[in-house]
C-alpha cells in the first residue's frame, strides 16, 4: 500500500516537472524575469518615475503616502526650529515685552512645537496658538516654500492614487475566458473554439480579438527560436472587429490547411509543446480607457471532440438570459479525428451529414427557462 502511494506521488512529481511552464498565466500575467544584472538598469526606472509609482503595489503606495507627508513636516519643522533658535526665540528673556516684539515665530520653544507648527502650516489647520510675527524675512520665504511644496505633494499623491484606482487592467478583471478550449465542427468547418464573457453591462468599444501560438522552432539554418510567435486568427459570428460584447461570445479559429493546428490530431494533441495566448483589446465605455485581457491555453486544456454547452436562452416571457454556470462546461460532439480526415472529400460529406442529423445546437432556444441566471436584455 505504501509503495503504491509512493509510486503515485513520484509519478505526480515527474509529471509536474515535464509539464510546460506557462509564459502567460490564466489571469494574464507574463511569467518572465529579467535576471541579468548587466542590463537591469534601475536608473531607467527612476527616470520613468511616474510609471514606476503607478505600477508598484498598494502597500508601497501607502508607505510612500505616509512618508512623503510626515517627512516633509519633519524637515520643515527642523527648518522652523533652526530659524527660531538662530533668532533667539527659544531663550527666555527677562524683558517679556522685548521678547514678544523681536520673536520671528510665536509660541515655538522646542522641536516638538516646531514640528506642530510645520504640520499646521502645510495642512492649513491654523489653530491660532503658533503664528509668524512678520519681523523676519526668512520666515516669510520659508512659509511660501513650504506651502508650494505641500501643494505639489498633495497633487502628486492624489494623482497617483487616482491613476492606480482607474487602471484599465482593473476593468479587465471583469472579462473572463473559458477554462478550456474545444475543437469541434462549426458551420461546416473544423474549428478551435474559446468562450469569453463580459461580466459588466457596460460595453467594450472597438473590441479586437487575436491570438499568438508560442512554441520552440528550429529554422532551416539550425537556429533554435524559443517562444516563436505565430499569429492565430479568431472570428465570431459577426467578424473579429467592433464586437457587440454585451453577452458571452464564442471565438472560432478555422483549422484549415494553413492553420498551425492542421497537423495535429485527437491522439497527438496532448503530446504537442505549445502555448496558445489569446488577446482581447477594447476601450471601456464608462472611462474611455483602453484595456487588454489575455489568457493562455496549454495542450492539456484543449478538448478535441467537445463543444460548449449553450449559455444564452430566451424564456417564455421574452427575456434573454445568460446561464454562466454553463460557461466553461462542455459535451461530446461528433468531430473528425484530425484535420486531414476532415478535409478528405469523402469523409467530410459523411461527417457533415452525421453532424447535421444529430446536431449540437441549442434546439430548445425559444423555450429554455433558466431559473438561476443573469438578465442580459429585457425584450
Amino acid at each position: 500500500m505504501f509503495q503504491f502511494i509512493r509510486k503515485q506521488i513520484h509519478n505526480h512529481l515527474v509529471e509536474r516537472k515535464i509539464r510546460r511552464t506557462r509564459f502567460v498565466t490564466k489571469d494574464g500575467h507574463c511569467n518572465i524575469k529579467f535576471g541579468t544584472a548587466e542590463y537591469h538598469n534601475h536608473f531607467a526606472f527612476l527616470m520613468d518615475f511616474w510609471t514606476t509609482f503607478v505600477e508598484i503595489h498598494w502597500c508601497f503606495v501607502i508607505v510612500l503616502f505616509a512618508a512623503a507627508f510626515t517627512g516633509s513636516w519633519f524637515i520643515f519643522g527642523l527648518l522652523w526650529y533652526s530659524l527660531a533658535k538662530n533668532n533667539g526665540d527659544l531663550e527666555v528673556l527677562q524683558n517679556s515685552a522685548e521678547s514678544q516684539r523681536m520673536k520671528c515665530i510665536e509660541n515655538i520653544n522646542s522641536l516638538t512645537t516646531a514640528f506642530l507648527y510645520s504640520l499646521e502650516t502645510q495642512t492649513t489647520i491654523g489653530y491660532g496658538g503658533r503664528a509668524l510675527t512678520g519681523h523676519c524675512t526668512g520666515t516669510v520665504a520659508l512659509l511660501i516654500i513650504q506651502s508650494l511644496i505641500g501643494a505639489i505633494i498633495n497633487c502628486f499623491m492624489c494623482g497617483l492614487i487616482l491613476a492606480k484606482i482607474s487602471l484599465p487592467k482593473r476593468r479587465a478583471k471583469t472579462v473572463t475566458f473559458s477554462e478550456t478550449a474545444v475543437i469541434c465542427l462549426w458551420e461546416g468547418n473544423l474549428c478551435l473554439q474559446i468562450r469569453v464573457a463580459n461580466l459588466r453591462k457596460t460595453l467594450l468599444i472597438g473590441s479586437h480579438i487575436y491570438g499568438k501560438l508560442l512554441r520552440t522552432t528550429i529554422t532551416p539554418e539550425g537556429e533554435t527560436i524559443i517562444l516563436d510567435q505565430v499569429n492565430i486568427d479568431f472570428l465570431v459570428d459577426a467578424g473579429k472587429d467592433n464586437l457587440f460584447f454585451v453577452c458571452p461570445l464564442t471565438l472560432y479559429h478555422v483549422i484549415d490547411k494553413s492553420s498551425q493546428f492542421s497537423e495535429m490530431a485527437a491522439d497527438t494533441l496532448q503530446q504537442q509543446d505549445f502555448e496558445l495566448v489569446v488577446f482581447l483589446d477594447g476601450t471601456a465605455e464608462s472611462t474611455s480607457l483602453s484595456c487588454q485581457v489575455r489568457t493562455s491555453y496549454l495542450p492539456r486544456e484543449i478538448k478535441w471532440g467537445y463543444s460548449f454547452l449553450p449559455v444564452i436562452s430566451r424564456t417564455k416571457g421574452g427575456k434573454y438570459r445568460v446561464d454562466l454556470s454553463n460557461f466553461s462546461k462542455t459535451e461530446p460532439a461528433v468531430t473528425p479525428h484530425c484535420a486531414y480526415c476532415f478535409h478528405n472529400e469523402h469523409n467530410k460529406e459523411f461527417i457533415l451529414h452525421q453532424h447535421v442529423r444529430e446536431g449540437i445546437d441549442n434546439l430548445g432556444f425559444d423555450v429554455i427557462d433558466l431559473q438561476d441566471s443573469v438578465d442580459v436584455l429585457e425584450g
